[in-house]
């Protein structure tokens, strides 16, 4: 996928797509199919065929973060969630969102990290889980923990050297269906796929020699 980032600017509101993020969650193209227009033919999309809060909402139901946008009418920008979450997907990635710092990068308060080990474009998930069959469950045990105060905040995520995702910050790790697994302010996520205790690291990646370059 292109590293470049698309512009398509509208009367009300400019889109930005951030192609190399994309996992084809298809929320765009399902939520309004004459703003986002598959397989077409030049331009794919058309900003002004839906009000500057119809394509805002859109764009934040993007898990991956690879849809972008600025308001030009005055309205407000998106903004980081009350609760920082990562859900579970079955047999997929890692969906954050939060105020994010991955790895220096702050430009997004949504992404879609890797963890089946197989992504061209670590620590983002480029949907090799699908290609490389990956199975890991979406619904993991719940684990006993505490309400945290705050919930919110700058979520740090470094991904070790060959090694998981570090995480520091208030994090709620929730199942694909939203049902909480933990709550936590620290925390290693494995994106080797080889992990017995996943979502968590459990030392399998020195094992299986991981390597994420």
């Amino acid at each position: 996928m292109s590293n470049e980032i698309e512009e398509y600017r509208g009367e009300s509101i400019t889109i930005f797509i951030h192609g190399n993020r994309c996992i084809h969650s298809r929320n765009c193209v399902l939520g309004h199919p004459d703003v986002f227009v598959p397989n077409a033919e030049g331009d794919w999309i058309h900003p002004d065929k839906a009000s500057s809060e119809t394509i805002a909402a859109i764009a934040q139901s993007c898990p991956s973060g690879a849809i972008a946008y600025e308001r030009l009418d005055g309205g407000e920008p998106e903004s980081a969630p009350e609760v920082n979450i990562v859900r579970i997907r079955e047999n997929g990635p890692l969906a954050f969102h939060a105020e994010l710092d991955i790895a220096g990068d702050t430009s997004s308060f949504r992404a879609t990290l890797c963890r089946c080990g197989a992504s061209s474009n670590k620590p983002f998930c480029d949907s090799s889980h699908n290609k490389a069959n990956f199975q890991a469950t979406g619904e993991p045990l719940s684990h006993d923990s505490q309400p945290l105060s705050p919930r919110n905040g700058l979520l740090k995520i470094a991904p070790s050297p060959n090694g998981p995702l570090l995480v520091q910050g208030p994090l709620e790790v929730c199942t694909g269906t939203g049902r909480t697994v933990t709550r936590t302010t620290q925390t290693a996520l494995c994106r080797c796929g080889a992990s017995n205790n996943k979502p968590f690291c459990d030392g399998s990646h020195a094992k299986v020699g991981f390597k994420d370059a």
